[in-house]
């Protein structure tokens, strides 16, 4: 009689209570926002197993309490990337404008990546191009070193002299490193530059704002942490020689109109306008990151075309530092071809990661190919151990994000706001 009792005031406790979403008689149906909300709650879990893999977060702060009080082991995070795509897979966006299209798509490929990013914590290892499609969704060409020989040969002649290339390139470059006691007031004047030619093109919400420090020992030269709320700290690994055109580069590809443009763009757009909170959380592994990177190398040439880098060193950055501008000209074509040299070490990377060649042949590779002294090849082979296949968004991410730019046609500033602003992904690039 208990038992009966008590299911029959189950019943009428069902019957009283208010309607779900959806039909009233039916199960509560699922939206994307609900599924936003618990693809959030996987990447911040996923973090407290993976330090750094959170890159930044501005979403509620109980968010993050929850997931640290209720963290799930790496197999339930597993299958709960498993159930999100098959939820997501269940939402019928038919009739939908594009942006819910895209959101559902871009929900999908981004806890694809996650999940990827699980198993991979869980011990599981996949060649170079399979972890780089996994993650960031594009899959490198894996080019045979001496497919670069050529450019080599190239600079072999810009830079001729005795001892080997490396060497010769080395001491060239020495000319232009930034002496540590002028190192602030010359990448304060860069990124001062930076910022001013992106806001003639991008307008960027009226609270926008960065803080710069110098640090040490890590295994990047530059990096972006996004505190939400339009503001970033922006750190420079000091450890290594700084040149004249990397100030540029770090201020155009850290700030504007890179990873703080990006971040406060996206921000703005989908968190604050949308509410749209899958984009509060910024996972590093995934598809958000070929993006990112891709777009802050470009806009370091859409901020500074032509010959533009090389006047504002030569007019305003030589004379900070303390340096002769005589050979500047010579330094930018060096410059150039060097980066033709960029996806050399996806090949490296790809024998040396997999255990064909050892650490000593890699550093040996990269001080080759990116004409690097050994202690830069040493931190770059660093970088790699840490950060793996996420190298292919830089150069790759470059070539690909100016491309789909570029054939936009109109004015190029138009189309990087347009990418900055969007949830468009690395596949609709191509």
């Amino acid at each position: 009689m208990r038992v009966l009792a008590l299911a029959l005031a189950l019943l009428v406790a069902a019957c009283a209570a208010p309607p779900s979403e959806g039909t009233r008689t039916g199960p509560r149906r699922d939206t994307l926002d609900g599924i936003a909300r618990d693809y959030v709650g996987l990447i911040l879990e996923i973090g407290e197993h993976e330090d750094g893999y959170v890159d930044a977060y501005y979403g509620p702060p109980e968010w993050r309490e929850a997931a640290k009080a209720n963290l799930r082991t790496l197999p339930q995070l597993a299958e709960e990337a498993t159930g999100l795509t098959a939820r997501l897979n269940a939402i019928s966006t038919d009739g939908q404008d594009a942006a819910i299209v895209q959101r559902r798509k871009y929900l999908l490929a981004h806890v694809s990546a996650a999940g990827a990013r699980v198993r991979m914590l869980s011990g599981e290892r996949m060649s170079f191009a399979d972890e780089a499609e996994a993650l960031f969704g594009i899959r490198p060409e894996l080019r045979p070193l001496s497919s670069f020989d050529p450019v080599l040969a190239q600079i072999d002649a810009l830079v001729p002299g005795e001892g080997s290339l490396t060497d010769r390139v080395t001491e060239f470059r020495s000319h232009y490193v930034i002496p540590r006691d002028r190192l602030q007031s010359v990448m304060d004047a860069a990124i001062a530059e930076c910022r001013r030619r992106t806001l003639v093109h991008i307008p960027l919400p009226s609270n926008e704002s960065f803080t710069l420090a110098f640090v040490g020992d890590k295994p990047w030269s530059g990096y972006n942490y996004y505190q939400g709320n339009s503001a970033s700290k922006i750190e420079i690994n000091a450890d290594f020689p700084i040149y004249t055109e990397r100030a540029i580069d770090l201020g155009c590809h850290e700030g504007y109109p890179g990873h703080h443009v990006y971040n406060a763009l996206l921000e703005r757009t989908f968190v604050r306008e949308r509410g749209w909170m899958e984009m509060s959380v910024y996972p590093l592994f995934s598809p958000m990151s070929f993006v990112a990177e891709g777009s802050a190398n470009y806009g370091i040439d859409l901020a500074f075309p032509g010959d533009e880098a090389t006047r504002f060193e030569r007019e305003v950055l030589f004379p900070l530092a303390g340096l002769d501008p005589a050979t500047a000209e010579k330094k930018a074509q060096l410059g150039a071809l060097t980066r033709q040299l960029a996806r050399a070490e996806y090949t490296i990377a790809d024998a040396y990661l997999v255990g064909r060649i050892d650490r000593d042949t890699a550093i040996e590779q990269l001080m080759k190919y990116s004409l690097a002294d050994r202690a830069k090849a040493t931190q770059r082979l660093r970088f790699i151990d840490t950060y793996r296949s996420y190298i292919i968004n830089y150069g790759l991410g470059r070539d690909v994000v100016q491309a789909w730019v570029e054939r936009r046609g109109g004015n190029h500033w138009d189309g990087m706001e347009t990418l900055l602003s969007s949830q468009i992904l690395p596949t609709d690039l191509q």
